[in-house]
């Protein structure tokens, strides 16, 4: 399944738009759901992401199986804080908010990296 630039943007400001609809509702104590259910739309569209990138990585690689393999886990890495911090909502674990960001933070450190990578690849001076 080979989706476009606009259908693949068109349906992430869906996921985003209901996602952040829930959040208000629910901080403005609207709705009394489950923080699990709030965050519903974003697991949602992780998911889709997660089986685009092991269709893709099973199937001819174009690109480095490093960098796809890098992509899986930083998906991972956003799953694992939204599931550590819905816990830490429902208050079904007694954890720090500095342990719930772990994941988040160890996420964008190696995005830094992998930026400085990316940006600094070619120039050899």
């Amino acid at each position: 399944m080979k989706m476009s630039l606009a259908q693949r943007v068109l349906l992430s400001w869906i996921f985003v738009l209901i996602f952040l609809i829930m959040l208000v509702l629910k901080l403005d104590s609207k709705i009394h759901w489950n923080w699990f259910l709030i965050f519903l739309p974003v697991w949602t569209f992780d998911t889709i992401l997660i089986l685009m990138l092991i269709v893709k990585m099973a199937g001819r690689c174009t690109q480095s199986l490093k960098r796809r393999i890098w992509y899986l886990a930083a998906l991972l890495l956003k799953l694992a804080f939204c599931l550590t911090l819905c816990s830490r909502l429902e208050k079904l674990t007694n954890v720090l908010v500095s342990v719930v960001c772990v994941p988040l933070w160890v996420l964008l450190g190696g995005g830094l990296v992998e930026l400085g990578l990316s940006v600094f690849h070619f120039r050899r001076d």
